[in-house]
């Protein structure tokens, strides 16, 4: 029996097995290439069950078919030795074959078991916060992070797990101040770096965010491919809402699609995201679409995750591959109709009709695009992903009504995202010398459109207005000046020209 540098007993006696344990666990935290270093130890001590299940778990955590099978000796093996074990290395293997066996809602109650009793192992805190990110648990995803606390106040890669749940959480001031600290404790923590980007991001401050993240990038060099593409990612949705396309197109090519593991499902959302948010500004792609095909074949049958399945649907639509399209909507289908009971619902009620809406946008058919995804867009956290990452398919919904020039739901949800600090769409300025609505001059979170119908019509009549060509429009500085509130006098403007007027 020896101690890993979390202070915790290790069934082993290998001082080898027990080094690349110590590198893993920091490796892991960190996002960082060298995880691999697990397969050391168990080369060292084969009967070690938990540097087996950790090993397991390196592969489940790619969330593919190929990984999933490369797992499987490794959860033998921690399943064979697992009795002479610890009580908390017996609890963590049970927690990686929970999760192997789509058992989330059990390999959860695992890892809380651990972190109960166990609060030095924040590996387990790390598993616990992946199922609830892909759940949508943004509270659980804190709570699991923050009650361990009082064991871990030194550990940075706990502080950084913490802001990023604060974020997730609408906790925007305290998870900065928290990221903050992370990084004076060690500026090499990515996960600390990506939780700020987030809460610069969610505020608007396009410009901070670009400034902070670019001068953390040299550190992504020790990343994964994940989390180097994925930091990468934030930067390009910085420069995406300043419009500079030319530069997000060269942040893809460089170091998204340039430096991803083509292989890898995570690396492949990422890229299918930025390029969907390029079209949704009417960028021309070019033939990207097409160079992701030869990868995602191998997604079509899978079904790790359903926010990952949305992307795959949405690449092959756009890349032009009807069959291989029709193929992966069958084989959802048939996976939701038979899934376990954890996941049946969320499959059948969410991940479906959403699948179906997106694939219609893709096709241009606006009607059923807002159809589909307005009935599922309330409850669209249960597929797991950040605020961010999922404010894509709001995104797309807001676009297939503007497609259909229906101003008023248009409008309304245009309302809410800017009250909410989010993308709202960025057109040709149009009737900018014309006046056409009024905006009040406040903050861009209060801002909100005030039209008066006109005093003789009647309520049921009261469903489009005409803006006349002299009504007040004031653009003020304060609104143009802010990142988002200049994309917002744009939609405006889009709204009335698509038809003279706005709904109300």
């Amino acid at each position: 029996m020896l101690r890993d540098t979390q202070g915790l007993d290790v069934t082993t006696d290998s001082p080898l097995t027990i080094a690349a344990i110590n590198r893993y666990t920091d490796q892991a935290l960190a996002y960082g290439k060298d995880a691999v270093a697990i397969f050391k130890g168990i080369e060292a001590d084969p009967e070690c069950a938990i540097a087996n299940a950790h090993a397991a778990a390196f592969y489940l955590c790619h969330e593919c078919a190929e990984s999933r099978f490369k797992a499987v000796p490794y959860l033998e093996a921690a399943k064979k030795y697992v009795g002479k074990a610890t009580e908390r290395e017996q609890l963590f293997v049970a927690a990686i074959v929970a999760w192997a066996e789509g058992e989330i809602e059990r390999s959860i109650a695992y890892s809380e078991e651990i972190t109960d009793k166990y609060p030095r192992d924040i590996i387990a805190v790390q598993l616990g916060q992946y199922h609830y990110f892909y759940q949508g648990n943004k509270e659980a995803l804190l709570q699991i992070a923050e009650k361990v606390l009082p064991a871990n106040r030194e550990n940075h890669y706990l502080h950084g797990m913490i802001a990023f749940g604060l974020e997730q959480c609408h906790r925007l001031g305290e998870a900065e101040a928290v990221g903050r600290m992370a990084l004076k404790m060690n500026r090499n923590d990515p996960w600390a770096q990506h939780a700020v980007a987030h809460v610069m991001e969610m505020q608007g401050r396009l410009e901070e965010g670009i400034a902070w993240m670019e001068s953390h990038a040299d550190t992504w060099e020790n990343c994964n491919t994940m989390l180097y593409t994925h930091n990468w990612w934030h930067i390009a949705l910085y420069y995406l809402e300043k419009e500079d396309i030319q530069k997000v197109l060269e942040i893809y090519d460089i170091h998204l699609w340039g430096r991803a593991w083509k292989e890898s499902p995570k690396d492949q959302v990422g890229v299918i995201s930025l390029l969907l948010r390029l079209e949704l500004r009417k960028v021309n792609v070019g033939n990207r679409w097409q160079e992701l095909v030869p990868y995602l074949k191998r997604r079509i049958h899978e079904h790790s995750l359903p926010f990952n399945d949305l992307h795959y649907i949405y690449a092959l639509a756009r890349a032009g591959e009807a069959d291989l399209l029709n193929e992966m909507l069958l084989s959802m289908q048939a996976y939701a109709n038979a899934a376990n009971r954890f996941i049946k619902r969320t499959w059948s009620e969410v991940a479906i009709p959403t699948a179906w809406g997106i694939v219609a946008h893709a096709q241009g058919n606006w009607e059923k695009a807002t159809l589909e995804l307005g009935s599922t867009l309330s409850c669209l956290h249960t597929l797991g992903g950040s605020h961010a990452q999922r404010d894509l398919f709001e995104q797309v919904y807001l676009d297939a009504w503007l497609q259909r020039s229906e101003n008023l739901s248009a409008l309304r949800l245009l309302e809410k995202r800017v009250a909410a600090h989010r993308y709202v769409p960025s057109i040709e300025l149009m009737y900018n010398q014309q006046k056409v609505i009024q905006l009040p001059a406040r903050k861009a979170a209060q801002v909100a459109a005030t039209v008066s119908p006109p005093s003789n019509l009647k309520t049921e009549e009261k469903q489009r207005i005409t803006i006349d060509s002299d009504q007040a429009t004031h653009w003020t500085d304060e609104l143009s000046s802010h990142s988002q509130g200049l994309a917002l006098a744009k939609t405006y403007a889009r709204i009335v020209a698509m038809g003279g007027y706005i709904g109300v």
